[in-house]
């Protein structure tokens, strides 16, 4: 598995835990849950509030700010579905690495750190909610509707759950 941390802050972010290691583990669990048949790539970015409302209004027409944004590079048919990775490899694979370029997951560390204050709970349960949040968005899950919002929602929970990282 490739996981590729990236800051655009223009403050340095530091964190009381390993971040790196922290979304590793997520992302290896996410994948072991949805059996995801193939090693994978992703790209986490971390950055604030204007950036991630030019983002989210750009990708989204939404003008305003949000806790994370997710960026599938995977057509599926119904989430976790890995046919059509299967018959168009060359789309999909990092030809040099044979991973499965799974997608971009970008949060705002302000409002990560905001929601951490809200909810109660530490920040490193805050970015660990999001990344799970977000490498399911990356298999393709939504929560547009209140049934589909009720999967994902247990989804994250059991992700967490299984690593510990408990509100």
């Amino acid at each position: 598995m490739t996981f590729y941390v990236e800051e655009n802050l223009e403050s340095e972010c530091a964190f009381e835990f390993d971040l790196t290691e922290l979304g590793k583990k997520i992302i290896e669990k996410v994948c072991e849950m949805e059996q995801c048949p193939y090693e994978v790539q992703v790209q986490l970015t971390l950055t604030d509030d204007d950036e991630i409302k030019e983002l989210n209004h750009t990708h989204r027409n939404v003008d305003k700010i949000t806790d994370v944004l997710s960026f599938p590079n995977v057509d599926y048919t119904k989430p976790s579905n890995f046919e059509n990775v299967d018959r168009h490899k060359e789309m999909y694979l990092d030809l040099d690495t044979n991973e499965l370029f799974l997608g971009d997951i970008i949060i705002d560390v302000m409002q990560m750190k905001r929601q951490a204050v809200l909810y109660g709970h530490s920040e490193r349960r805050e970015i660990s909610f999001l990344i799970a949040h977000s490498m399911l968005h990356l298999f393709g899950y939504d929560h547009e509707s209140e049934s589909q919002e009720k999967v994902m929602f247990e989804k994250q929970e059991q992700v967490l759950n299984a690593l510990s990282i408990l509100r």
